[in-house]
């Protein structure tokens, strides 16, 4: 991509590091990289930029988080897998639908406010599951297995149209009161397979071809340095203060996206 520019080139850079530092071990902080991507695709290559940017993250996601399964790859729960990918896969083809009914250039403006409300939407959902009464309930439930045709299919309709279902998926194994690195590698695995699935869907869709691939490998590094370091970084700072300024920055781009 000729249109790129430095300043294009270090926040992708940026972008593709924090998407590794959620991949391994810091919830949240990829949809960050999901909002800088739109924003640096649209100022380089104007309207279609929105619906490319999705494309070029998908094999960033995939090299981050193959890095993380191998890191957690003692720490799986495949019997949450199973409940949840049969919903997550119609979701993806919900969204598959959906994403080729946005991608024309005079749509563009759509689909950059829908992703921008899939960001927001999916920070209020965090903050939700942090709440005290709300994570005492889900201990306490008897309904929460319920949840998983519901959340599956709504992450895989986001995870198809913005890359952006981190944090339904947390929401479910947070109700399933998984201890934090099972709770890591089994959205690592998550992620990994479902994100695998879609590279045909997005190829069919023309935002991720061998040009657009060319991109993504130079984001392959920071991407999987991040998942790598990411849970020696988490013992030396204050992950509480560290996810604010994260959440901070998506919904400041959010905003930007829909207004």
């Amino acid at each position: 991509m000729d249109e790129l520019t430095g300043l294009h080139w270090a926040i992708l850079l940026l972008g593709s590091a924090i998407m590794g530092l959620s991949k391994g071990g810091i919830p949240g902080a990829g949809n960050l990289t999901v909002a800088l991507y739109v924003l640096v695709l649209e100022d380089a290559l104007g309207p279609a930029g929105v619906a490319i940017s999705v494309g070029l993250l998908l094999p960033v996601l995939i090299s981050a988080d193959l890095a993380s399964t191998i890191v957690y790859r003692k720490h799986v729960e495949w019997k949450h897998l199973r409940r949840l990918l049969p919903f997550f896969a119609v979701g993806v083809i919900a969204g598959w639908w959906a994403f080729d009914f946005f991608q024309p250039p005079e749509r563009s403006r759509a689909l950059k406010v829908l992703i921008g409300t899939i960001l927001l939407s999916m920070t209020a959902m965090r903050i939700l599951s942090q709440l005290p009464r709300v994570h005492s309930h889900f201990k306490s439930s008897r309904l929460t297995t319920l949840m998983g045709p519901v959340l599956g299919l709504l992450g895989g309709m986001a995870t198809m149209l913005a890359n952006a279902a981190g944090p339904i998926a947390q929401f479910y194994l947070l109700a399933m009161k998984l201890p934090k690195y099972a709770f890591i590698g089994t959205s690592a695995w998550l992620f990994l397979i479902v994100n695998i699935s879609k590279v045909p869907l997005m190829y069919e869709l023309d935002i991720l071809d061998l040009k657009v691939f060319r991109t993504a490998v130079w984001l392959f590094f920071p991407a999987i340095f991040g998942a790598l370091v990411a849970p020696r970084i988490v013992r030396y700072i204050r992950q509480d203060w560290f996810e604010r300024m994260i959440w901070f920055f998506i919904v400041t781009a959010g905003l930007r996206m829909i207004m």
